[in-house]
């Protein structure tokens, strides 16, 4: 099997980095999920227009990338490895007919743990003043109501200095920015609480709506738009 992460650009030591769990929508060889294959493209199976933005900071705005490549739908990297949906069984209401009776230390094993062993070691090399933790969030889910409203939203659980800093960047940009919304960093934050919380290292865990980066020129804008907020922010640290 190829390797789960792959990344890009050059990294300079003490600066900016990006990290994405949910940036492909690939599943491996052998692994069947037994949905409808188009389901891989929608917010259960990918982070939509991540992957692009990330693309672009790390070509045109010197922050480098640790990117999955491989669906949430297989093994969700962003949940601890004891969480009962860390090889998700449904999905905003779809089941995911071969994830049930799936084996689940294979696909940590094979797939998760070189995944964050990866960043672990990437991280460790570069020591940055600011982890950029990238994410999407679909404007409507199936199985609720609940109005998103919010266009770019920063999650945290107990470190917010570079949240705080970024929230208000965000607001003076004119955008209606969520607080821990829509979930909180409280509740789910396993990256960043893996890699960044315990080693004091700052990071933005940034949530966008997928309708607002749906096309290359969206992406394109925003990946411009990070880059600058990213470097208020981290300046505002130092």
């Amino acid at each position: 099997m190829t390797l789960p992460y792959r990344q890009i650009g050059e990294a300079t030591c003490g600066g900016i980095v990006c990290v994405s769990d949910h940036a492909s929508n690939q599943v491996p060889e052998g692994i069947d999920l037994r949905i409808d294959p188009a389901l891989v493209n929608e917010h259960i199976g990918v982070d939509i227009g991540v992957e692009g933005i990330a693309e672009e900071m790390a070509a045109n705005h010197g922050v480098p990338a640790h990117l999955a490549t491989v669906s949430r739908l297989v093994v969700d990297l962003h949940r601890e490895e004891e969480h009962p949906g860390v090889v998700p069984q449904t999905s905003d209401g779809h089941v995911i007919h071969g994830n049930v009776g799936a084996d689940v230390e294979e696909r940590l094993s094979s797939i998760y743990r070189p995944y964050h062993e990866a960043m672990s070691k990437w991280l460790d090399e570069r020591a940055p003043s600011l982890i950029i933790s990238l994410h999407s969030f679909t404007p409507k889910l199936a199985t609720s109501d609940e109005p998103r409203p919010w266009e770019v939203a920063l999650l945290y659980n107990e470190d917010d200095r570079a949240a705080r800093h970024a929230i208000q960047l965000f607001v003076e940009e004119g955008l209606n920015v969520g607080d821990n919304e829509p979930y909180s960093g409280k509740q789910l934050n396993a990256t960043m609480n893996r890699h960044a919380e315990p080693f004091g290292r700052p990071y933005c865990a940034i949530e966008i709506r997928q309708d607002l980066i749906s096309t290359t020129e969206d992406q394109n804008h925003w990946a411009a738009l990070l880059a600058k907020v990213s470097t208020r922010v981290a300046l505002a640290l130092d």
